[in-house]
């Protein structure tokens, strides 16, 4: 006995596919033996002058649903993505498209056109989008009603020569016909193989997984196209900077800044409040890292619903305080100094922390302070004040050169202020950031050099305006703020599941083989039964024949071969029972 993997003479298909498809009396004698190893749609080519309108929409139609379309779809959106990346979006930061439709005059008009501002809500994302989806159903839906069939049915019988298939064995037994074909039907089945009887052979198949598994991948990829899709359209994002002691309420006056998707709906804001309790962060002292934080937290009292209990918890980076479908996320941090402001007559006008933006790693910042109400100037008339602030946690010390930080915490704070006097614009209507300030319609404090009025305060110290306009404290309290962004984005837990069985279903397609094994067990003309093993697979592989011989090796033990009656050297016969001979080279003929 022996097992042979054909790869030539004119006995030797061209392969698993031409063995059922190809032209020849040999591909047409296998039959439905070779076919549905696989539900990929055989592509016919158009009878082009037959064509009518209905020919066409057929036309295009199988066309768009062909999978070489769908990976073409795939590639052309991963690549309309790109300018997403590259270039700044108006949902994403409106800021930085402003400020490149100012530096590029010529290339924003076009970039305007085109689109490339909001690539993602754009309509020929949208078409490829949309194509892809309507692509993968096409394709996927016709495959599986086929697989389903597949399932229901049995695998076809045996061809009528298996001496035609890429792996083949035979020999001679004793044993009868019935017998062996018992025992094969036996051995498949633990082997779990679907295997039945038709006929004068057994026929099995295996490796179902595979065509599951291409299927799996595909619809895995709708179900990811519809949750990213859906999450796009229902979400929401926003960015709240709170000071220690201060809370928010998920409301859509409270944030900072708040984008949305196209859908989105405010009655969709779950509804949670929270205070910050404290603020901890410890940073690396010396060293390479010096200054990287090692603790990064926020303390927070939270409440879900209008009239929930409250409760405590830790935010941390990566690790979001989740509510319902929304989750908050700690994403920066800085430092409020608290500020104390006067007028002549000694009355507090003013007095606040004040956050301030960090610049740097080792939280340089800046920042303004703005007293709008309540101030009057030494002749008894309204104005407004403004301070420029730049706060370092830690000083160089006099004569370091520029006041930058030199570590994040807070080890030897000051804080620098330049003070100005007149009208903030803050009456005016138009929308003002609490980190900047209009100059205008401001005026700049005068030492007695001439110059503009500016000091460095240590925690605790005063800044006395000139002409007796006042004074600025610089109080020993200085407080921490957390800046959070709350995202809410359906469709999350699909996205993730769909790219969990995409990857299964991928490794299925790629390592699991479809194969078919037939066993026929015929008495010869000379009263000797004749047993013949074939194996074909859906791809040359040398899984096949190497499975073939080891399934050969196990029914040989059960039905042990004879020697041909006309041999004379039975050691040295071609048909010699030599189960180990599973990948001798050459045709067998029973």
């Amino acid at each position: 006995m022996s097992t042979t993997s054909k790869t030539g003479s004119e006995e030797t298909p061209a392969g698993p596919e031409k063995a059922a498809a190809g032209s020849g009396t040999g591909d047409q004698e296998l039959g439905a033996a070779g076919s549905q190893l696989s539900t990929a749609p055989a592509e016919e080519p158009p009878n082009l002058p037959a064509l009518g309108v209905i020919g066409w929409v057929r036309w295009f139609w199988r066309q768009l649903t062909s999978m070489r379309v769908a990976l073409l779809l795939l590639l052309l959106l991963s690549l309309a993505a790109i300018p997403g990346s590259l270039i700044p979006q108006t949902g994403i930061d409106k800021a930085r498209v402003d400020k490149f439709r100012a530096d590029h005059d010529v290339l924003a008009p076009i970039y305007d056109q085109l689109g490339l501002f909001n690539v993602y809500s754009s309509v020929w994302f949208s078409a490829i989008y949309i194509l892809l989806f309507v692509s993968l159903i096409g394709c996927i839906v016709p495959r599986t009603w086929q697989f389903v069939g597949q399932l229901r049915g049995r695998p076809p019988g045996a061809p009528r020569r298996l001496t035609r298939l890429p792996a083949y064995t035979t020999w001679r037994t004793e044993a009868e016909p019935e017998q062996v074909r018992e025992a094969a039907l036996a051995l498949l089945k633990k082997r779990r193989f679907r295997a039945h009887l038709a006929g004068d052979a057994v026929a099995a198949e295996k490796g179902y997984l595979r065509e599951v598994g291409n299927l799996t991948f595909h619809i895995a990829l709708i179900v990811m196209l519809i949750a990213f899709a859906w999450g796009q359209l229902f979400k929401y994002e926003g960015n709240k900077l709170i000071v220690e002691g201060q809370g928010f309420a998920n409301t859509l006056t409270q944030y900072d800044d708040f984008k949305s998707g196209n859908l989105f709906d405010v009655a969709g804001l779950e509804p949670f409040s929270f205070t910050v309790k404290s603020f901890t962060g410890t940073y690396e002292p010396a060293g390479p890292n010096k200054g990287t934080p090692r603790t990064y937290e926020t303390e927070l009292i939270y409440s879900e619903g209008a009239y929930g209990k409250e409760k405590t918890t830790t935010v941390k980076v990566n690790k979001p305080l989740k509510v319902g479908d929304a989750k908050v996320y700690l994403v920066s941090h800085g430092y409020a100094p608290v500020v104390t402001v006067r007028d002549g007559e000694g009355e507090v006008v003013f007095k606040d922390a004040v956050p301030l933006l960090p610049l740097d790693a080792n939280v340089t910042s800046q920042g303004v302070v703005k007293v709008l109400d309540g101030y009057r100037n030494p002749d008894g008339k309204k104005e407004q004040l403004g301070f420029q602030a730049w706060f370092v946690p830690t000083f160089g010390g006099p004569g370091s050169g520029p006041m930058v930080s030199q570590f994040p915490a807070l080890d030897y704070p000051v804080l620098a202020l330049n003070a100005y006097r007149g009208d903030l614009k803050a009456d005016a209507g138009i929308p003002q950031s609490v980190y900047q300030m209009d100059k205008t319609k401001m005026k700049e404090f005068k030492d007695s050099e001439g110059e503009q009025f500016k000091k460095l305060l240590m925690p605790g110290e005063t800044m006395t305006l000139p002409d007796g306009a006042g004074s600025v404290t610089f109080e020993k309290e200085i407080k921490e703020w957390a800046g959070f962004q709350v995202v809410q984005e359906p469709g999350g837990g699909w996205a993730l599941a769909g790219s969990l069985f995409a990857i299964g279903g991928l490794a299925c397609s790629l390592f699991v083989q479809r194969r078919r094994v037939w066993v026929r067990a015929v008495e010869g003309p000379d009263g000797v039964t004749v047993v013949e093993m074939a194996g074909l697979g859906r791809s040359e592989s040398a899984k096949v024949p190497e499975e073939l011989g080891d399934l050969a090796g196990i029914l040989y033990d059960q039905a042990p071969g004879v020697p041909d009656a006309d041999d004379a050297a039975p050691a040295a016969s071609a048909d010699s029972p030599d189960p180990q001979a599973a990948s001798a080279e050459g045709a067998e003929k029973p």
